[in-house]
């Protein structure tokens, strides 16, 4: 089988970013952004999804993280979308519904093609300016969705902690994914759809 991998460099007036992405890897990364929380959580992504992932990253932090967050979500989108391919023989659709701690988030995801974000996350709100802005997770997975053409579906169902709550959204979706981009040999390489196309 041909290997599962891509490579998307994006550069704008705001952000440089370049990820390589190999869905049949072993969840090796090596994240290089200005911003440490973000590559952690995509260290977790990787991790959990069992693929390679290497992203190098700039961007005007300096004013906030929001250009850099939602572009690397537009990036990573786009990168699993070009290692998909055409989608022959995948699972197609992931779930898992996972504990971190006292935070327990569900994370479900369908490689329909048609892009769509459900979010029910609610983090606590901080008074440390240096703390990282939680907010923009939702922008994130939202460029994710559209990026990818992927059926998205978040919910917390508890959690205290700002960094459990990610921490088990991140690695869930890792988990879920990993099931969606499995090949099904059952399948003989066809399309998991009616329509034939995903």
């Amino acid at each position: 089988m041909k290997k599962r991998k891509a490579i998307v460099v994006r550069n704008t007036a705001e952000t440089q970013i370049r990820i390589s992405l190999n869905l049949e890897g072993s969840g090796k990364s090596a994240i290089n952004t200005p911003l440490p929380f973000m590559d952690h959580m995509l260290s977790l992504f990787s991790k959990h999804s069992l693929t390679d992932l290497k992203i190098s990253a700039l961007g005007d932090t300096h004013i906030d993280g929001h250009h850099l967050v939602e572009d690397l979500g537009i990036v990573l989108g786009e990168t699993i979308k070009l290692a998909l391919g055409k989608k022959k023989g995948i699972s197609r659709y992931g779930n898992f519904l996972l504990p971190m701690d006292e935070a327990l988030s569900y994370v479900a995801v369908d490689l329909s093609g048609r892009p769509y974000l459900s979010y029910h996350v609610k983090f606590k709100k901080t008074s440390c300016p240096s703390d990282f802005d939680y907010s923009l997770l939702k922008e994130f997975f939202r460029a994710i969705s559209n990026a990818s053409g992927m059926n998205l579906h978040i919910k917390q169902y508890s959690g205290e902690n700002n960094h459990h709550i990610a921490e088990s959204i991140f690695k869930g979706f890792g988990k879920a994914l990993f099931q969606a981009v499995k090949i099904e040999n059952r399948l003989k390489g066809r399309i998991p759809s009616t329509k034939e196309i995903l």
